[in-house]
């Protein structure tokens, strides 16, 4: 029994042309499993292939946009790699973002709803990852982050610092997960965030169960009676657990 990080979620006034975007700037398959919900997926996988990461893009009535703690680093494999990227994303739509970065190797870029992602020079640790090299999350505490993550997914932790945590799935399957220590309070629910599929599907509620005793708390977001469950971890970012409809 355990937990998969399978995909991040991402919520958009417009699901399906943001859903495009992501597709082309990925080279990624894009599909609908209702209205209102963009579903993204690496050539040749189909949800919930454990060999592959995902993306889904949920409809919401007010796409506000401000300083979100979640975003995504897209990885390159060389320097020519990385100005291709960017161009054509540019050409796709997305624009360049000033979040006090300053020089660094890296671009930072705002997809066309405003959510702030980077694309990342070349860098070792990043070539078997696919195109999104981490899914990053500003925080308080990066040790105490990356303590309960590694217990609830039970994945490999490859550096802890007072500044930095970087953890990944011992399979080396998809992006690394990382958190970054910030200052900034959270206010406002996170644009983007993971969704995790239980190892048994029928062992879902034991999995919750688990989360919690980890520290994770109940959140409502006006969801309703629906198959997954949403928590928080102690810092108030959402997650989901999913379940079988």
């Amino acid at each position: 029994m355990g937990l998969r990080l399978v995909q991040v979620n991402v919520k958009a006034g417009d699901d399906s042309g943001l859903g495009q975007f992501w597709a082309d700037g990925l080279g990624w398959d894009v599909s609908s499993e209702g209205p209102g919900v963009t579903n993204l997926a690496p050539a040749g996988f189909d949800w919930p292939d454990p060999g592959a990461f995902y993306i889904d893009l949920v409809k919401v009535p007010d796409p506000e946009t401000v300083k979100y703690r979640v975003h995504l680093e897209l990885a390159t494999t060389s320097a020519d790699h990385q100005a291709e990227l960017v161009a054509r994303l540019k050409d796709l739509g997305a624009t360049p973002a000033d979040v006090g970065q300053g020089d660094v190797p890296w671009t930072v870029l705002a997809d066309p709803e405003g959510n702030v992602f980077c694309v990342l020079e070349p860098r070792d640790s990043y070539r078997d990852t696919g195109p999104i090299a981490a899914v990053v999350v500003d925080c308080a505490d990066p040790r105490a982050m990356a303590r309960l993550w590694d217990e609830a997914l039970e994945w490999t932790l490859h550096e802890v610092t007072d500044d930095h945590a970087t953890l990944r799935a011992a399979s080396g399957v998809g992006p690394y997960l990382e958190f970054i220590h910030t200052p900034a309070v959270k206010t406002w629910w996170n644009r983007l965030h993971v969704d995790l599929v239980p190892d048994p599907w029928d062992g879902k509620e034991a999995e919750v169960a688990r989360l919690r005793a980890l520290g994770a708390t109940d959140v409502d977001l006006g969801q309703g009676d629906v198959p997954w469950t949403v928590l928080a971890d102690p810092e108030g970012n959402e997650f989901c657990v999913l379940g079988r409809a």
